[in-house]
């Protein structure tokens, strides 16, 4: 069942970030320059269908996954609970700005949305992009030492 959940969750996180960084590096900048509200529309239209419900397995996935590695909320948020608690903690507090960013945006500036309001909405896609990539980094810290 564990290689299952963290299958799901891998292939979650690689829609999320991936389609993350395409926007970041390739459609940003394309609609920052062009001062294009639509072609930004399009991609988020067509990438929301899938990039919403991958975020929903990440996050039923990743909360699962915790519980098998540490089965105690209390020792999630104590310092008793070692580096496994510190990854988790460092995972929920993504998924709080994450959260934060993506809610700021849905109701703020998409509403707003307009070519003066595109570099502001740049800033948001940025920030949801290293946090999603931070994501990816902690994930891999469950795994992997890093030797820095």
């Amino acid at each position: 069942m564990t290689a299952i959940l963290l299958l799901l969750h891998l292939l979650g996180a690689t829609i999320w970030t991936g389609g993350h960084l395409i926007l970041a590096i390739t459609i940003l900048p394309r609609v920052l320059r062009g001062r294009d509200v639509a072609a930004l529309h399009w991609f988020e239209e067509g990438y929301e269908k899938l990039g919403m419900p991958a975020l929903v397995v990440q996050i039923i996935t990743g909360l699962w996954l915790a519980w098998q590695k540490m089965p105690s909320l209390a020792l999630w948020f104590s310092a008793e609970g070692g580096p496994v608690a510190q990854l988790i903690q460092a995972k929920l507090v993504l998924l709080g700005l994450t959260a934060l960013v993506a809610a700021h945006a849905r109701f703020r500036v998409i509403p707003r949305l307009s070519p003066a309001t595109l570099p502001l909405m740049g800033w948001h896609i940025l920030a949801v992009t290293v946090l999603s990539v931070l994501f990816v980094v902690v994930g891999l810290s469950f795994r992997v030492r890093w030797g820095f």
